[in-house]
């Protein structure tokens, strides 16, 4: 019996161990921001992006010949945090925008910019925490980047005055920052917010992942990972969801999805919405996938765009 139970023990401490291997693995690799991959991510999101790669290349050689600057601001933790800033026509409109998961802001808004300065917006598109040109080991998944997000909307407001009409856009990881920004006291510069394939928060969507794409439980492995990003990173995995931000919000919301979006399924965006306390409007589009809706359908994002922006901006 004693040799049973010693085996017995020693089959549960190699499973222990393998589960708290698997785990750091999980966890170096999708929370450091050296060991999260940009090309990892765009396997994930399921989407032929090739197809899209001409217009993108046309859009973002027009977004660079457009006058622009480099600027920084110093986070509430320290981390030196880098943006880029197109002045437009200098007028009184403004959009921060938010990237998504190990990408940067000259990425993900190389075509959306086409639109935003066409229209006369002043636009800055930061680097997220742990992305691009700012600092940070670990990516803070909204939770700590809404806290960036308000010192942005201060250098904002100094930049354009304190007459500016600002407008947050967010994608994927940054749509989710913006929908945690809801939750805040956001000062009365901030007219709306576009959230574009977010997720409720970096717990459930890691437990999508886990399970729909790697085919493994999502416990202990997240229950651990939490506790880890405590310790290293500030925060929780759950400590802060956008669905339950959203439902302090006072200001104006357009929600958009991709239909098929695999990554960040659908039902997360529709949650959300539900939870949403301000006037709000939502597009869903039909067959795109992860961060796709804009190039599904160019002309239906626009005009929920132009029709938002008609109803929140002077």
């Amino acid at each position: 019996m004693s040799k049973l139970l010693k085996g017995a023990a020693a089959l549960l401490g190699i499973a222990a161990a393998a589960e708290a291997g698997g785990t750091a693995y999980f966890y170096r690799r999708t929370m450091k921001r050296y060991n999260a991959k940009t090309e990892r991510t765009i396997k994930m999101s399921g989407v032929d992006w090739e197809k899209y790669f001409p217009l993108m290349h046309e859009r973002r050689d027009w977004m660079m010949n457009e006058p622009h600057e480099d600027v920084w601001i110093t986070s509430h933790d320290g981390l030196k945090l880098h943006g880029t800033y197109f002045e437009g026509d200098g007028g009184d409109k403004a959009v921060i925008c938010f990237h998504g998961y190990t990408s940067q802001g000259l990425n993900d808004y190389g075509s959306l910019a086409y639109y935003y300065l066409r229209h006369g917006f002043r636009m800055l598109l930061i680097d997220e925490r742990a992305h691009g040109q700012s600092e940070g080991t670990y990516i803070g998944f909204g939770t700590m980047d809404r806290l960036d997000g308000m010192e942005w909307i201060r250098w904002m407001t100094e930049k354009a005055g304190e007459d500016v009409q600002i407008l947050l856009h967010g994608n994927s990881m940054g749509g989710a920052t913006v929908c945690m920004m809801s939750g805040l006291k956001l000062p009365p510069q901030v007219k709306g917010i576009v959230s574009d394939c977010a997720f409720t928060s970096a717990k459930d969507v890691f437990t999508h992942v886990l399970h729909s794409m790697y085919h493994l439980p999502a416990f202990p492995m997240i229950q651990i990972a939490d506790k880890l990003n405590k310790r290293n990173a500030g925060y929780g995995l759950d400590e802060c969801n956008a669905a339950r931000e959203v439902r302090k919000a006072e200001v104006p919301f357009l929600f958009i999805h991709g239909e098929k979006d695999v990554f960040v399924p659908c039902r997360m965006c529709d949650e959300i919405y539900e939870n949403c306390a301000s006037s709000k409007t939502k597009l869903i589009v039909k067959d795109a996938g992860h961060g796709e809706s804009y190039y599904k359908d160019t002309e239906g994002y626009e005009k929920a765009l132009d029709s938002f922006i008609g109803g929140i901006m002077k």
